[in-house]
């Protein structure tokens, strides 16, 4: 470790608003807690910087999903036996906001989401927990086949005129690029499904066709974003962060996938 001195609440506030996270903003952030570095106080400390910069009328958007809620057919991560499939479908517990905790999205989304006051939207698969004036509005309709379109959370914070906060992590940790995805004209469907828990207890699976997200080119997607100098980079802590607004990032992500992703679109469309 060649920190100094540990970071502190103080210190990555100063931080975040030097990178141009202001009081009322709504921010979707995704975070490597690890790449901030050693700060007095943990991942409660993080998740404090955000709130004193926000203040009371911002709100903070973390990603809470639960990959392996998913269809276990197309497991390849590893991969588990056919024989194992219907048992998954038939005892996994149903996702429950309250009860079902995220699933490698990390400690700072795990934070926020048991922070007191969070409110979290009820997708399966793909939910999104949020803290502040807009919560409650934020995760409100999250439906099952528009997982990462209009109707989600991704579309209420673009709604909103939000900020995307890349904390430690890459383009490829960027699901506002898949709001991107479910503009194109006719973009690649796919059957997927999850255990979905009943008012009174029960878990049940569901099925639905959704948007086949992609994020193979998000990286150069994202290399290319920046360099038209629309977003800003510096340190929060020990770590690089990526600061910029969603709906700049999204409008600039529909023409790049409507112009590179011409294949798989075509492909779609005589499908």
């Amino acid at each position: 470790m060649d920190q100094t001195m540990p970071y502190t609440t103080a210190t990555l506030a100063a931080d975040l608003r030097e990178l141009g996270l202001s009081s009322g903003d709504v921010v979707l952030l995704h975070a490597s807690l690890k790449s901030v570095g050693f700060t007095a106080g943990g991942t409660h400390a993080v998740v404090q910087a955000f709130l004193d910069v926000l203040g009371p009328d911002g709100t903070l958007v973390v990603p809470t999903h639960t990959p392996d809620n998913t269809d276990p057919a197309v497991w390849q991560h590893p991969p588990v036996p056919e024989a194992w499939w219907p048992v998954i479908r038939e005892q996994t517990p149903g996702f429950d906001p309250a009860r079902t905790p995220s699933r490698w999205m990390g400690a700072l989304a795990e934070a926020v989401r048991t922070w007191p006051g969070a409110r979290r939207s009820d997708h399966p698969q793909v939910s999104f927990a949020a803290l502040g004036r807009h919560a409650a509005d934020i995760v409100a309709e999250h439906v099952l086949d528009d997982a990462l379109g209009e109707r989600s959370p991704l579309g209420a914070v673009y709604r909103l005129d939000g900020k995307v906060l890349l904390l430690g992590c890459g383009h490829d940790s960027n699901t506002s690029l898949h709001l991107a995805e479910c503009r194109q004209q006719q973009p690649p469907m796919m059957r997927t499904g999850s255990s979905v828990r009943r008012p009174d207890g029960t878990s049940h699976w569901v099925t639905w066709t959704e948007v086949d997200p992609d994020e193979s080119d998000f990286t150069q997607l994202g290399e290319d974003f920046e360099a038209t100098g629309a977003m800003r980079v510096g340190p929060v802590g020990g770590a690089v962060a990526r600061l910029g607004r969603q709906r700049a990032l999204v409008d600039f992500a529909t023409g790049w996938m409507a112009e590179h992703r011409v294949g798989a679109n075509e492909s779609a469309a005589h499908s």
